[in-house]
């Protein structure tokens, strides 16, 4: 079991009001295997996302990634955890405007040490479509060819997880079926599992298995 979640509940404080977030997900997935988070927005979709790679903490519950109990580590050992597992797609893109498309991409790889991170960037450029825009930096991209290093860079981290917050969502649809094909080649590839946040019902319907949210609550 790569991911799997008990009674997870998220809670944040709005003045005096006490706001309920996520409340009472239960999730299992295996590896190599796909998952959909969907529902509409304000659901929690997002926020559940945070939580299951790690880039916050709930209120209660437990979440346990390649069996870390995230719930039980503070910040840095959930950033190792992170750094060994998880490959993450912003919808914000979150690329570094003073490095091109080819070290943004390059830079999980470097981190890992990898003596080969510009070969394993390259080629993920050039799986994305950006072959030709390796040494051009953010500013210098669309949205879309922004999206598409951000992706690339996702794959580069070769990680046991790969997340993705709205993968298609700044895309027009040709490039967007396109990029969802190469997210689940990638994940029949290897052993890898996909959790994928999406409005997106052709990209949903792709994936092995579906949560629907509703106010924070899973629903069937």
């Amino acid at each position: 079991m790569i991911l799997k979640t008990r009674n997870l509940k998220k809670e944040v404080l709005s003045g005096n009001q006490t706001l309920v977030i996520l409340d009472d997900i239960n999730l299992e997935l295996q590896e190599g295997k796909s998952l959909a988070i969907v529902g509409p927005s304000g659901s929690g979709k997002s926020t559940l996302l945070g939580l299951l790679a790690g880039l916050d903490t709930a209120t209660s519950g437990k979440i346990f990634l390649n069996g870390n109990p995230l719930h039980d580590l503070d910040e840095e050992k959930r950033a190792k955890v992170r750094k060994d597992n998880v490959g993450f797609v912003f919808q914000s893109f979150e690329l570094l405007p003073g490095l091109t498309a080819l070290e943004n991409v390059m830079l999980p790889s470097e981190l890992k040490l990898s003596s080969n991170a510009k070969k394993i960037a390259e080629e993920y450029l050039e799986r994305v479509g950006l072959r030709d825009r390796l040494e051009h930096y953010p500013r210098q991209l669309s949205g879309g060819e922004q999206q598409r290093v951000a992706i690339a860079r996702a794959f580069a981290c070769e990680a046991k997880l790969l997340f993705a917050d709205e993968p298609t969502g700044n895309l027009d649809p040709k490039t967007g079926g396109k990029v969802s094909d190469l997210l689940f080649e990638v994940n029949a590839e290897t052993s890898n599992a996909l959790v994928v946040v999406t409005h997106d019902p052709q990209l949903a319907s792709k994936c092995d298995e579906r949560i629907d949210l509703k106010e924070g609550k899973t629903v069937s």
